[in-house]
């Protein structure tokens, strides 16, 4: 989604200067071009050689310089960018962008952009909570501009608190949505995704090998292209993604129980978990010895969450998850149809490059009218994006 957009970051005069360097390679690992813009005070902390070494481009310096001979350099960096992102973005900066102050490269671009603007504010705990700093803040959001709020902890003056930069891949996300297009604007989505775990006593529990991997990025997936989204994720080893809703579960019972809740209002469910078919028919208080245990696990079947979403799915689109080792059209179709379901993405996990764990996926798309879709092998996040698109695609997200 960056490959070939024209990003231009603009570096102000704060400490966390140095974390321009970090998301500078994480644009450019994503295919986009990037262009500094550095103020005067920005160079007393970083140098324009270590930036231009990493963006591959110029940096730009002074309000006067020109990009070429013919462009004007503060109406060529507005006209060309995709996004403007100033990060880190001290009060001074901001104080100038909601006043209109214009002078300086950095404050000149953002006033001649139509490009959206992301600002990721850093600066000590006492300023960024100040009433001035504030009411810029809530100025600026009001017109439009966006924000990548600033972390809490230790600061470079040595107090504790709000203000340090936000972490260069939650800052990087943002921009990825904010460069996304928008094709589930306005729409609610439930993701679930992981395992579940179904306990046996309170140290042993039945779970499977799911990662979470893709249903984590179904959820980013769908947050980029604009909709609000809420994840309900199993036990995995996974943080929290950026920007979304996550309420972790464990049994199967917790998994239904936050699913119906956070869907009540939803459009899309997409139920990419990999929910526990079995659980021990009664959970032993205690932990269950070797010694003493007869080898013999009564068993009860969980909640079959898909099947009872869909008799309850009413005006929602409903698309299901299949991970299956053999006959995967015939075990996929015969799950849609059984669960009333809109679509089915299928996969085959007795592959180890796309099973359970990898970062790579290669699904089948069946839908309700019978037909199907092969989405090929890529990352999980591409394959995500694909399978939204082919819903978009094919009707079923209207």
């Amino acid at each position: 989604m960056m490959s070939g957009k024209e990003i231009v970051l603009g570096v102000t005069g704060g400490i966390a200067a140095y974390k321009a360097c970090e998301i500078i390679r994480e644009l450019r690992k994503e295919g986009a071009h990037v262009h500094v813009v550095l103020t005067a005070s920005g160079s007393q902390f970083i140098t324009p050689l270590t930036l231009q070494t990493l963006s591959g481009n110029p940096v730009v310096t002074d309000l006067f310089n020109l990009i070429s001979e013919s462009e004007i350099g503060h109406i060529s960096l507005s006209q060309r960018a995709d996004l403007v992102l100033v990060a880190p973005a001290t009060a001074n900066i901001i104080g100038k962008i909601r006043n209109g102050i214009a002078d300086d490269m950095l404050s000149t671009v953002v006033m001649a952009t139509c490009a959206p603007v992301l600002i990721a504010p850093a600066m000590n705990s006492q300023m960024y909570a100040s009433a001035a700093v504030r009411e810029n803040l809530e100025t600026l959001r009001a017109r439009g501009f966006h924000f990548v709020d600033p972390g809490e902890g230790e600061l470079a003056c040595g107090t504790f608190g709000p203000g340090r930069l936000a972490d260069p891949p939650k800052i990087v996300e943002m921009a990825r949505i904010l460069l996304s297009r928008k094709t589930l604007a306005g729409r609610k989505v439930v993701v679930s995704a992981g395992p579940t775990a179904e306990a046996l006593d309170p140290v042993r529990f039945l779970s499977n090998r799911s990662s979470g991997k893709m249903g984590y990025a179904m959820a980013r997936a769908a947050r980029r292209l604009g909709a609000s989204v809420t994840l309900v994720s199993g036990p995995v080893s996974l943080p929290d993604p950026y920007f979304i809703e996550t309420v972790r579960v464990e049994s199967a019972a917790r998994m239904l129980d936050a699913v119906r809740s956070a869907s009540s209002d939803a459009d899309i469910v997409v139920m990419a978990a990999a929910v526990a078919d079995f659980r021990p028919a009664e959970m032993n208080a205690v932990k269950i010895k070797k010694e003493t245990f007869s080898g013999v696990l009564p068993m009860s079947p969980t909640v079959d969450i898909l099947a009872e979403l869909g008799r309850e799915k009413g005006r929602r689109i409903l698309v299901g998850f299949a991970a299956e080792t053999d006959a995967l059209d015939a075990n996929a179709s015969g799950k849609l149809r059984r669960k009333n379901l809109d679509a089915i993405v299928a996969n085959d996990v007795s592959r180890g490059d796309i099973g359970f764990g990898a970062d790579e996926n290669e699904v089948r798309l069946f839908f309700a009218d019978g037909t199907s879709s092969d989405i090929p092998k890529a990352g999980k996040e591409a394959v995500a994006e694909s399978i939204f698109s082919a819903l978009c695609a094919k009707g079923v997200i209207a």
